[in-house]
């Protein structure tokens, strides 16, 4: 245990998001994306849900700020111009937690290329249609 990180962040995920670097993407994943078929690297996060991880990794993590975008998410049938109420919480926390950065709907087309090219994927128990969500790391200015 550590003081100020969420339990649920364990070895594993701690160790990925410390080792990613700028530009690298971090795939959350439902429970019923095939993670473990398409992962270069895969960490599993069973029992719990992707908002559960959203709301532990973002304030951790830094979002590229390099303009083409930082957070992205799945969308309703693979239609960015559909929605569910699980999406619009996606929206939600997001601006909650990274104000300023929008969340952009993509097509599975688009998605799922992206998912298997993330530097990891996060293998959820999330039972929510659709509910894959990918993270930009940007730098940590200091």
């Amino acid at each position: 245990m550590l003081i100020g990180i969420p339990p649920l962040l364990g070895p594993d995920l701690l160790f990925t998001l410390r080792a990613m670097g700028h530009g690298d993407e971090i795939a959350i994943v439902d429970g019923n994306y095939p993670a473990q078929e398409h992962a270069r690297r895969l960490v599993r996060a069973d029992g719990h849900g992707v908002l559960a991880l959203l709301q532990a990794i973002l304030p951790l993590f830094p979002l590229d700020e390099d303009g083409i975008g930082a957070i992205f998410r799945a969308s309703l049938n693979n239609d960015p111009s559909q929605t569910s109420s699980f999406h619009h919480e996606v929206e939600a926390l997001c601006g909650a937690l990274k104000p300023g950065f929008a969340v952009i709907p993509l097509s599975g087309e688009t998605l799922y290329p992206r998912i298997r090219a993330a530097h990891t994927i996060v293998a959820t128990s999330e039972s929510a249609l659709y509910a894959n969500v990918i993270l930009r790391k940007g730098v940590v200015s200091v």
